[in-house]
């Protein structure tokens, strides 16, 4: 990481509790188990907003977070980023794969927090099969054997590749098993394309507004179906294409962190919308003071009511 990428707080997880987490995955792998089974639960909502603090890239190969591209390939460092963010006030919670919601149940920071288990990575970034995006992480009696309370899937759908069939059949299915078992479901979509060589989403209002009227529509209910959606340019037409409740994505880091806050703070505005699932943009900002990020977003959910 370059030096303006250091995180400017003290640790949070102590050498001593790293050296632990690895002699616990070694020795006592059925603690794993009794962590998610002694976790403190919450309610979904309690001022009716949520603000979840993501971390399931690496799981698909993407560690980049602006010119450092493998910024999320040091767990530890990782870690101790999650686990200063979900401390903050205001941070209901936690998105992740098995690994890193293991590594935190361990480390005993999911009491009293939202946590969010990601179904498919297995779209790779990068690779040929990318729009084949399978579920390769959580499925949904995973979700409910570990007393989760969220799941989460991604989907990108390219009307040029046919591997895009296999991914809205299997968030048909997480779906359609979520509400077997009553566990709120959040569906990231997208309308996406190649371009050199590359995946690239279409954000423009036509086309989120055409991926909300898709993933709306998957499964046998959407009782439990909630929308994980980019700001973009006219989101006031974006929310109007849905009755669900929405959770905004942060997206790539880019642009200044003030401008990015501007926008987040309009569209939490709007009817519909509930809350922000954010992940690099605030677990590595560009100073540094992840707890600095993370406050000022906080701050904007928990001070907006629909």
């Amino acid at each position: 990481m370059s030096q303006a990428d250091t995180v400017t707080a003290e640790p949070v997880i102590t050498p001593q509790q790293f050296d632990q987490l690895r002699e616990t995955r070694a020795m006592h792998p059925e603690k794993v188990a009794e962590a998610h089974a002694a976790r403190t639960r919450r309610q979904l909502l309690i001022d009716g907003r949520l603000f979840i603090v993501a971390a399931d890239h690496p799981a698909r190969g993407a560690l980049g977070v602006r010119d450092e591209k493998m910024a999320m390939g040091d767990r530890y460092d990782l870690l101790n980023r999650l686990a200063l963010a979900v401390s903050r006030p205001g941070v209901d919670g936690v998105l992740g794969t098995p690994d890193i919601i293991d590594d935190l149940a361990l480390l005993g920071v999911l009491d009293d927090k939202v946590v969010v288990g990601s179904m498919n990575r297995g779209g790779l970034k990068g690779a040929a099969f990318e729009m084949d995006d399978r579920v390769t992480a959580y499925d949904i009696d995973a979700i409910v054997r570990d007393r989760l309370d969220f799941a989460k899937t991604l989907l990108r759908v390219n009307l040029d590749d046919a591997g895009s069939v296999r991914t809205l059949e299997a968030n048909a299915r997480a779906v359609s098993d979520a509400v077997a078992a009553s566990v709120p479901i959040m569906l990231e979509p997208f309308m996406s394309d190649w371009s050199g060589g590359a995946v690239v989403n279409d954000l423009s209002t036509e086309a989120v507004v055409t991926s909300v009227a898709i993933a709306q529509g998957l499964g046998t209910s959407s009782a439990y179906t909630w929308l994980k959606l980019p700001v973009v340019d006219g989101m006031e037409r974006v929310m109007a294409s849905t009755t669900l409740p929405t959770l905004l994505l942060g997206g790539d880091p880019s642009g200044s962190p003030e401008a990015t806050y501007a926008r987040w703070a309009d569209a939490l505005a709007l009817p519909g919308v509930r809350g922000l699932v954010v992940g690099r943009t605030l677990v590595y900002p560009p100073d540094g003071d992840v707890a600095g990020a993370v406050d000022t977003a906080a701050a904007l959910v928990h001070s907006s009511t629909n």
